[in-house]
Order: structure tokens, then sequence, then C-alpha cells
């Protein structure tokens, strides 16, 4: 059995070198990257040294950034000493929307100069400088991951990191490129999964039964979204970036990226339920050895069914976390419940959801009966195995007795 999935693995491994070599990025038909900066202007850092209050209707900038729904919201003037570029070191004037005037003193922002004629200060706030707490943040669930994880953990962090680098230097260019994004998509999930598992879990029949499994779930979860956006007749503009997406690179096939986007969004919580099961499985396994094979199925499949209600549950709930003001904008608006869902951006999320939740639900009996199937042909096999080194022996003594 070893040998058989070993060989499945060498030819799914195979199939997708040569088809991510096939839809290697090229550089050829990816559009011009535009300039997004004007001439002449120059983004810095700074430090807010002090604050003077400030109306905000002399802030001289969009209302989304002045008038925020806050009835308390201020503006201010700050004194921000800057801390990189050319000027480093001076102290500049730079007004401040309310966000950034709540930061305080002491807040790090980036500051835009924009030279020219008029007025005033010519350095206007860009954004706060996020750069030191999110990098904590993620020191901090590296840190947390590897203490409670250890080795596992930290593989599983390069792991991580690998599949970061097949996105971004893979995968986006390829889109850019033209490329068939369903394959793309397909091709790069292959490859992460097959890198992240092993790198993470080891190299066992464990694990490539987990990624079996997860490339049956991947297949289900691709076809189930291909299916559901020709269904839901669904183009893939249905937002002002997608638009925006589409006048900048007319290559792209928004609808096939749709597909591309579901297969990728049900990645991380299919490799969950997929190695779960497997250890599951073997687990029982080791417990009781002379189980049944139906019998082990069954057990394996009651922690299955637990998992999947509560991962319904987190993928539903990851999706209303985040559009949470999508949501909240929706229940303003004085029109049918039916009409909203069956909006184009809402059935984007909706096909999304739905297509990952059954390739998720599916990959548990499809992950629990190929491990019962390989955890029981690895005992006959070892079975067999004891059985021929015994034989020996035991001709060898009823020699030795009748001499």
């Amino acid at each position: 059995m070893r040998v058989v999935l070993a060989g499945v693995v060498l030819v799914l491994a195979l199939a997708t070198a040569v088809g991510m070599w096939l839809l290697r990025p090229t550089g050829v038909g990816r559009p011009t990257v535009k300039a997004s900066v004007a001439v002449g202007v120059q983004y810095m850092h700074g430090d807010v040294t002090a604050i003077a209050p400030l109306s905000c209707d002399d802030f001289g900038a969009p209302p989304s950034l002045t008038h925020p729904s806050a009835k308390d919201a201020k503006c201010g003037r700050a004194q921000v000493k800057l801390t990189s570029g050319p000027e480093q070191g001076s102290v500049v004037t730079v007004d401040l929307p309310p966000d950034a005037r709540r930061a305080g003193v002491g807040v790090s922002l980036v500051i835009m100069k924009v030279p020219g004629p008029g007025e005033g200060s010519p350095y206007t706030f860009y954004d706060i400088e996020r750069g030191t707490p999110l990098a904590l943040l993620v020191a901090a669930f590296a840190l947390t991951v590897v203490v409670v994880a250890r080795w596992r953990g930290l593989r599983s962090l390069i792991g991580l990191a690998l599949a970061a680098a097949v996105v971004v230097e893979y995968l986006l260019p390829g889109l850019l490129e033209g490329h068939n994004p369903v394959a793309l998509g397909l091709v790069s999930s292959a490859a992460i999964m097959i890198v992240v598992l092993y790198v993470a879990h080891g190299v066992s029949a464990r694990t490539t039964t987990a990624l079996l499994g997860t490339f049956a779930g991947l297949g289900i979860t691709a076809g189930m979204g291909a299916l559901a956006v020709a269904w839901a007749h669904l183009n893939g503009v249905s937002s002002d970036d997608n638009a925006a997406l589409q006048q900048a690179a007319q290559q792209l096939d928004l609808r096939n990226l749709l597909t591309c986007g579901i297969i990728l969004a049900g990645l991380g919580i299919l490799n969950d339920v997929t190695i779960t099961q497997s250890s599951a499985v073997w687990e029982l396994y080791d417990a009781a050895p002379h189980l049944p094979p139906l019998r082990l199925y069954r057990q394996a499949m009651r922690i299955g069914r637990d998992h999947i209600a509560s991962t319904v549950y987190t993928v539903v709930f990851a999706y209303a976390g985040a559009a949470l003001p999508v949501l909240l904008l929706i229940s303003l608006v004085n029109q049918p419940v039916s009409r909203i869902l069956t909006s184009a951006d809402i059935s984007e999320e909706i096909v999304r959801t739905m297509a990952s939740g059954i390739g998720l639900v599916l990959a548990v009996p499809a992950t629990t009966a190929l491990a019962t199937l390989v955890v029981r042909s690895l005992q006959r096999a070892e079975a067999r195995s004891a059985e021929q080194v015994s034989a020996p022996r035991e001709t060898r003594a009823r020699v030795g007795a009748d001499a």
C-alpha cells in the first residue's frame, strides 16, 4: 500500500509540476504598471510631536475623511518630525483627519509632500504608519504557534511562508498574464498542499492520505464553483474594484477568476478537516487495532460530523465578520430580502461560501474512507511480514527438536 500511495502522489506531483511549467509566468502579456505617484510627489514618515485643534471645515479634504459618523469628530493641525526622506529631522505642519487626530501625540504617520505654488503647507496626511504594530502582531502569532505546537508549529510557519511565495511569485503574475484562472488556481493549490502538508506533518502514510483527501475536496470545490458561477450568471464584475481591475488588465477572465478565488478560499480549512480525519482514523486504529473496517469508519465519521458542524459555523461567520459593514448597509436598504440576497455582490459571496462548503463537507467522508482503507491495508501487510519472519524460525525449531 505504501508503494501505491507513493506512486499516486508521484503522479500527482509530476502533473502539478508540468501544469506549473505550462502556466508559468513569462512576462509576456502582462499589463504595463502605471505610475502610482505623480511627478515630484514624495512619501515620507514622521512622528507627531504636538496637535492643535482644527475645524474639520478648514481641513480641505473629502468629506469621507473629515466627517465620520461620530458626532464628536475633531480634526487637528499637527507638528510632525520627519523620520525619513531628504528632510529627515525637520518639523512640518500637517492637518489631520479625525482618526489620526484621535491617535494622539507620538503616533507615526505617512506624509505626502505635493510640490506646487499653492498656499499653506505642502505636506498632506496620507495614512497612519502601521508597520510596527503589525510586525509585533505577526511576531506574537508566530511565537504563540511555536510555543504551543513546538517543532510542528515551526514547520507550519515555514509551509505558510512557502505558500505565500507561490501565490505572490507564481499565481498573481500568471493571472495578470491572462492564463486560465481555474487551471492556475488548481495547480497552485496542489503545489501549496503538497509542500505545506509534508513540511508541517512529515512524510507518512497518514499525511499522504490527508493529501489525497485534500485533492478530492479541491476537485469538488472547483467543479461546484464553476457550475454555481455559471448557473447564477455571475460575471465577476460586482464591485468598483473588480471593474477597475478589468479596465487595467483586460485580458483577465473575471468569471473564471471568481472560481479561482473559490478554490483558494476553501484551501486552508479543507486542509484542516482532511488532516484531522486522517489522524482520527490512525489514532482510533492505534487504540483498537482489531476494530472491523466498517466500525472504524463509523467511529471516525462521528468525529468528522462534529468537525463539519463546527466548520460550517466557521465558514459562515468568517464571512459575516469580514462583510459586517456591507451587512449593516443592507439592513438600511428598503428592499426585499430576496432581492438583496440575489444581487451580484451578495450572490458572489453566497456562491463562494456554499461551493467551498460542499467541497469541505464531502472531503470528510472521502478522507475517512481512504484512511480506513489505507490503515487496514498496512495492517494486513504488517501481518503478512510477521508471518514470513516467524515461519523460518518455527521450521528451524522443529528441525532442532527432531535432531
